[in-house]
């Protein structure tokens, strides 16, 4: 392996959304690209929103994506533990020493007295560093009032220049980047101070993240050096990239209730192939080249260079995604097609958990007739539903028999039935000749006008796997009965 590393550091506090694994997929194909580590660990230092389950729910969809990470929780490290909720005690540590040496300096002011004062003075939001040279009696004062400080850092009064991988120099004057809190008056520690700490204790050497964060970047080199200055850290500082916005229609903040798609639990319910969501991920703010659009995740690693990501804000599409998830689905082979369908044929309540040798027979003959109609593996559990139910749990939709199962079909129903019933050898191409006899050329029915009642009555939809293949694969006896189900139904 080589020296680089990146890390992934998301907060259990709720299910991921695609900007998160944006991130994630852009830090390991770079980690991939370089032979470097993907470092995996969990910011969970907010208590009072992260859960245990949000937690568990990290893991396991890094997991189904295929990041598979090379240091973190339940793989381990050199560097763990890979929780924060794990290092309070390291963080109360570089707390002190940062105090003791100066870099860092108790504050007693109230958020209610910082505004004050910057309202009387005229200046922007912001601190404006009141208690960087309390006195000691100034400070005992504040003890005896009842006040417990918070821990800030000193900023340096500099101007802070770096060159970001994606967006080359970048800089901030000293006067818009104030003192900041590293500690809270609880003694808990932030994200200010966890995040930079991890970074440098864990040795990562490149820090990709949004562009949301770029504004917290000032602020992390300083503390990087006062790390180094104190003895606490000896790795070099990080180089820092910042990833392009993804926004939503409308160049509008992604939101989870306009656009549920950015949700990856609603992308997992409802059949996104995960390497349909990284490829189509891949696409926002990076380029393969050569207007290649279609390609694995393998292949996005070995080609994967920050000089192909853009800078521009990129835009999630959820009809491109879908198109991006319909290839893939049918660049799938039979077999792997249906062990996709099957978890979500088992939650349908359609096939047993595992299935039967049977079902699972029936599923890989039905596979191939549904495939390329298919851009999510829940319209595969549509279509194949009549295969798999029986009795009362087959159920004509309402709506396709008010259409096509009717007074007016009786005839088209019977005549189905008269010319299948005697059929010797059940198999698609008779099957196909029979009803093309007695329908289209005896009754003179067009073909849309004949078959359409009997695609209704056997599959319950309007919409099915093709017809003649779906009736072989229904079989003699249960294609008989739901057809004369429907006679019954629609009155001879």
């Amino acid at each position: 392996m080589s020296g680089v590393r990146v890390r992934f550091p998301p907060s259990p506090s709720g299910d991921l959304h695609v900007g998160n694994v944006r991130s994630a997929l852009f830090n390991y194909a770079f980690a991939r690209h370089e032979r470097g580590a993907f470092v995996f660990r969990i910011e969970d230092t907010d208590t009072a929103r992260s859960t245990e389950e949000s937690y568990r729910s990290l893991l396991a969809d890094l997991r189904w994506l295929g990041l598979d990470w090379d240091e973190g929780p339940q793989v381990g490290g050199e560097y763990g533990p890979y929780r924060q909720s794990e290092r309070t005690g390291l963080y109360a540590d570089v707390a002190a020493r940062l105090r003791g040496a100066g870099y860092g300096y108790d504050c007693y002011c109230t958020a209610e007295e910082v505004a004050t004062r910057n309202r009387a003075a005229g200046r922007p939001a912001g601190y404006d560093g009141h208690c960087r040279d309390l006195t000691e009696s100034e400070r005992d004062g504040h003890l005896a009032a009842g006040r417990t400080p918070v821990l800030r850092f000193r900023m340096p009064g500099e101007r802070v220049e770096f060159t970001d991988l994606v967006r080359g120099t970048v800089g901030f004057d000293a006067e818009h980047v104030p003192d900041y809190v590293l500690v809270r008056a609880d003694g808990s520690p932030l994200y200010t101070l966890t995040n930079p700490v991890d970074d440098a204790l864990m040795r990562i050497t490149h820090v990709l993240r949004g562009e949301d964060l770029l504004a917290s970047t000032p602020r992390q080199i300083p503390l990087h050096r006062a790390l180094r200055d104190l003895g606490i850290s000896d790795a070099p500082m990080p180089a820092f990239g910042h990833l392009p916005f993804v926004m939503g229609e409308g160049n509008r903040k992604l939101s989870k209730r306009e656009t549920p798609e950015v949700s990856l639990n609603h992308l997992r319910a409802r059949g996104y192939l995960p390497e349909a969501v990284l490829n189509y991920l891949a696409l926002l703010g990076w380029s393969m080249g050569e207007d290649t659009e279609i390609f694995t995740l393998d292949q996005m690693c070995r080609a994967f260079t920050l000089d192909r990501v853009g800078v521009n804000p990129a835009r999630f599409d959820p009809k491109k995604l879908l198109a991006v998830n319909g290839t893939k689905i049918r660049a799938l082979s039979t077999d792997e097609f249906a062990d996709r369908v099957t978890p979500f044929l088992i939650g349908a309540g359609l096939v047993a958990d595992p299935p039967t040798v049977g079902q699972a027979e029936l599923l890989r003959a039905a596979a191939p007739l549904v495939r390329e109609r298919t851009n999510l593996l829940t319209d595969a559990v549509g279509m194949l539903g009549f295969l798999f139910a029986d009795g009362d749990a087959f159920t004509v939709d309402e709506a396709a028999a008010a259409k096509q199962l009717t007074g007016a079909h009786a005839g088209t129903v019977k005549a189905a039935v008269a010319a299948l019933e005697p059929l010797p050898g059940w198999t698609a191409d008779n099957l196909q000749a029979a009803l093309r006899e007695a329908l289209v050329d005896r009754l003179g029915l067009k073909p849309k006008h004949a078959f359409g009642p009997v695609r209704v009555a056997v599959t319950g939809r309007q919409v099915s796997p093709p017809l003649f293949e779906s009736l072989e694969l229904l079989g003699r006896d249960r294609t008989l009965a739901r057809l004369r189900d429907a006679l019954s139904r629609v009155g001879e």
